[in-house]
């Protein structure tokens, strides 16, 4: 009986042995048969980076901004008893644009100008007295600081009747009206806003290492749906001293003519300051790259015995120019690198190169509507 059971189990084991072997047989066929698999290539197409001489466009976005723009608004309180202006219109300097009341001042002003007059008769008379030793020191200070007194009383009076008589501080256009005669006004109350519209400025903010390339009278070149995507010329005016210390960036302002009045305050446009000082670059189709947060990288085409492959290499951009893009480094002129495609690549992939697909590159693309 014994026996019967050591002789089952002996056969048991040498057939649990004979199966796992060929179980081993079988996976190290697989793993070898996967190791010696080749995935196919991938299509792709490829460009190769080129050198040339730039003059470089540095593009940003811009704010349009007035030369003068304000809100008028009161300065004191008060009621509106007539308004002298048209919403829309262009006024001047100094052209009346709100009175309010000021009939208790103007009261006030003819009682303070009546003291004023009996106080300078009054001063006169002591100062010829005084000449003759006929009145006292005493006296002829007290007349001639009744006198003061009595002017500074009518100068503000005056004051007060001109903050409320609103006057435009500048030439420019007016806004929509927000107040309506009778209306009770507070010190600050908004009344109409008024722009200068011609020159008119863009402002908007550079890198700081791009703060040598720039100075006063540099072109900018400004494009705006909000002007059928005309293109319109200024210069650089102005350049901030200092640099932001969040954002490591530098305000520069640019001043445009705007004689049609088509650039408003507050519209955003496409800004591109087209620097005049050439220098030689190489340069890759902006598609070739793969923006990544730990840093740009691209494909670079090698040619093995077993066929193309591609080799991952980090870079460092500069700027943009139409459909291309600055190397600075990582890439050299002449190196062949994947222009589409690319997303789908890994390092040591190997491609099947088919350039007849390749998209038009230009440095000075036209796009267009479709």
């Amino acid at each position: 009986m014994k026996k019967k059971i050591v002789l089952t189990l002996a056969g048991i084991v040498i057939l649990i042995a004979i199966i796992a072997g060929i179980k081993a047989l079988q996976i190290k066929a697989l793993i070898a048969q996967g190791k010696s698999m080749v995935p196919p290539a991938e299509a792709v197409t490829t460009a190769v980076a080129s050198e040339g001489q730039w003059a470089p466009v540095l593009s940003t976005v811009g704010n349009v901004t007035a030369v003068q723009g304000v809100t008028v608004s009161a300065q004191l309180d008060g009621n509106v008893e007539s308004i002298a202006f048209t919403p829309g219109s262009a006024v001047s300097k100094g052209d009346l644009l709100l009175q309010m009341d000021i009939s208790t001042e103007s009261a006030q002003l003819r009682a303070a100008e009546a003291t004023k007059e009996l106080a300078r008769l009054t001063y006169e008379r002591s100062n010829e007295l005084y000449a003759n030793h006929t009145v006292s020191k005493a006296q002829f200070d007290l007349d001639s600081a009744s006198y003061k007194q009595a002017q500074a009383q009518v100068d503000t009076i005056k004051s007060t009747i001109a903050k409320k008589t609103i006057r435009a501080p500048f030439s420019g256009k007016l806004g929509v009206r927000l107040v309506n005669v009778g209306q009770t006004l507070r010190a600050g109350d908004a009344i109409v806003s008024l722009q200068s519209l011609d020159p008119i400025y863009v402002d908007f903010y550079l890198p700081q290492q791009d703060v040598s390339s720039i100075a006063n009278g540099v072109t900018v070149q400004i494009t705006s749906d909000a002007i059928n995507n005309a293109t319109l010329e200024g210069k650089i005016t102005a350049i901030n001293p200092d640099v932001d210390s969040t954002t490591r960036n530098v305000r520069v302002e640019a001043t445009f003519s705007n004689p049609d009045e088509k650039l408003r305050p507050g519209m955003f446009v496409d800004a591109k300051v087209i620097l005049t000082r050439k220098r030689t670059v190489v340069f890759i189709p902006t598609s070739s790259v793969l923006y990544a947060p730990y840093g740009n990288s691209v494909y670079i085409v090698e040619t093995k015995p077993e066929g193309k492959t591609v080799r991952q290499q980090l870079v460092r951009l500069g700027v943009t120019q139409g459909d291309y893009v600055e190397v600075i480094s990582g890439v050299n002129k002449g190196d062949e690198v994947v222009s589409t495609g690319a997303f789908k690549l890994r390092p040591g992939a190997q491609v099947n190169v088919n350039n007849a697909l390749s998209p038009k590159f230009e440095l000075a693309p036209k796009p267009t509507d479709s």
